[in-house]
């Protein structure tokens, strides 16, 4: 086992350590089910719906090798890194890096519940990665880079650290998703003439998801090659508007931005689009969005 300094600060007290050799042929115990073990329970079905679509198709565009050492730009809690961490093995070290201390600290008690030691985390943002240049076999990001605060920085640090044929794989969601709830939001906005209020909600998709044409021109731009782009969707269905409003991802990733595109108007806003969404689901037997999204595969040529 030879220890590797990867971080650009070398007196980094978490540098990581990975044999380049593929490891013995071991199986871990088998784990039993245990209906008393609160540990069990609290990672069983941690798992977000929102963001297995878009981990399942990326976790496909990866070229499984030995001996990589790979990187989750923006790794949160631990999806997908953790399972990628046990699909390559041992042989493989996978790093995540993310800014929120509490992600990480459930990411850690995840993998130490699962018995996965093979990983290491680091407090970090994607814009100032602490690692030395040319170091990382595999990059992955899954819906991570598009909410970065500096999208282009992120990319051009993506580049520094990867080898030369390092594979980088992201997903992003597109402009459209949720097309169906914006189409409503336009059309009050619309009636009731904030005309003004149609460029921020714009300006609001934006920020957050850029059209796919812009991200594979920023990746160019910072260097990589394109190699694959793959588009998919899904659905998320509900009963009304009201239950979206309610749902609890919802709550914690949309409806505040939501809310600051109208700003003081949102009592009142909020009111009449809420209703106008019960509306269209009596209409439709439910509320159906559509989050499309795309997985891109590119390289560092040199």
């Amino acid at each position: 086992m030879k220890n590797l300094s990867i971080f650009r600060n070398t007196s980094h007290t978490d540098a990581i350590s990975r044999t380049n050799s593929p490891c013995n042929v071991m199986c871990k115990p088998v784990i039993p089910f245990d209906p008393e073990s609160s540990k069990l329970a609290s990672i069983y079905d941690e798992l977000p719906l929102w963001s297995a679509p878009f981990g399942i198709l990326l976790l496909n565009r990866i070229r499984y090798r030995q001996a990589m050492t790979v990187l989750d730009v923006g790794c949160g809690t631990g999806f997908p890194m953790l399972e990628l961490a046990q699909r390559l093995g041992d042989s493989c070290k996978i790093v995540g890096i993310d800014p929120w201390p509490a992600g990480i600290e459930r990411a850690r008690t995840k993998a130490s519940a699962m018995g996965i030691t093979n990983v290491e985390f680091v407090e970090g943002k994607a814009e100032q990665l602490p690692f030395t240049d040319r170091f990382f076999d595999l990059i992955v990001s899954n819906n991570g880079i598009n909410n970065v605060e500096d999208e282009v920085r992120a990319l051009a640090e993506c580049f520094r650290i990867s080898k030369a044929g390092g594979q980088f794989v992201l997903t992003v969601n597109l402009p459209e998703t949720m097309e169906e709830f914006y189409n409503v939001y336009r059309t009050l906005l619309r009636k009731a003439g904030r005309d003004d209020l149609l460029e921020r909600l714009t300006q609001h998709i934006f920020m957050k998801r850029k059209p796919l044409t812009t991200t594979l021109q920023r990746l160019s731009h910072a260097g990589f090659v394109i190699e694959d782009v793959k588009e998919d969707l899904f659905t998320m269905q509900f009963l009304d508007g009201t239950s979206l409003f309610n749902h609890y991802f919802m709550r914690l990733a949309f409806v505040q931005p939501w809310q600051d595109i109208v700003k003081h108007d949102a009592p009142s806003v909020y009111e009449r689009l809420q209703h106008n969404l019960n509306q269209l689901a009596l209409q439709n037997g439910g509320l159906k969005l559509t989050i499309p999204f795309a997985c891109i595969s590119c390289r560092r040529a040199a």
